[in-house]
């Protein structure tokens, strides 16, 4: 479908529903195939680290590798959604790793090395 000219493309507008609703679906997809690799990374025996402000509420998290390099596509968002799953957890205060249910939830993936 072409649009035509002078076509409303606001979000609100019946025009661009389609589009918007196109794009979501895209925008899950990639949260879905990050989730799936933070997952991964971690399988592998990686950590989550987490910083905490003063009032002991989380205010950035980072996703470290087995070697110790930081995964660039890791957010509060994601680690909330993992966390809520539960397929992260810490013990004793240390870093976040990967539960038995994560282990679960991963699906495979080729380690091209």
């Amino acid at each position: 479908m072409t649009p035509k000219i002078g076509t409303d493309f606001r979000k609100g507008s019946c025009a661009n529903q389609e589009c918007h609703s196109v794009l979501l679906r895209v925008q899950e997809d990639a949260r879905r195939c990050g989730e799936q690799r933070i997952l991964h990374l971690l399988a592998q025996g990686g950590r989550i680290e987490i910083e905490k402000n003063e009032s002991r509420k989380i205010a950035s998290v980072q996703c470290l590798t087995r070697d110790g390099w930081r995964y660039p596509g890791f957010d509060l968002e994601l680690f909330r959604k993992l966390r809520r799953k539960k397929a992260v957890s810490s013990t004793d205060g240390g870093p976040y790793r990967i539960t038995r249910r994560g282990l679960q939830l991963v699906r495979a993936e080729l380690d091209n090395r």
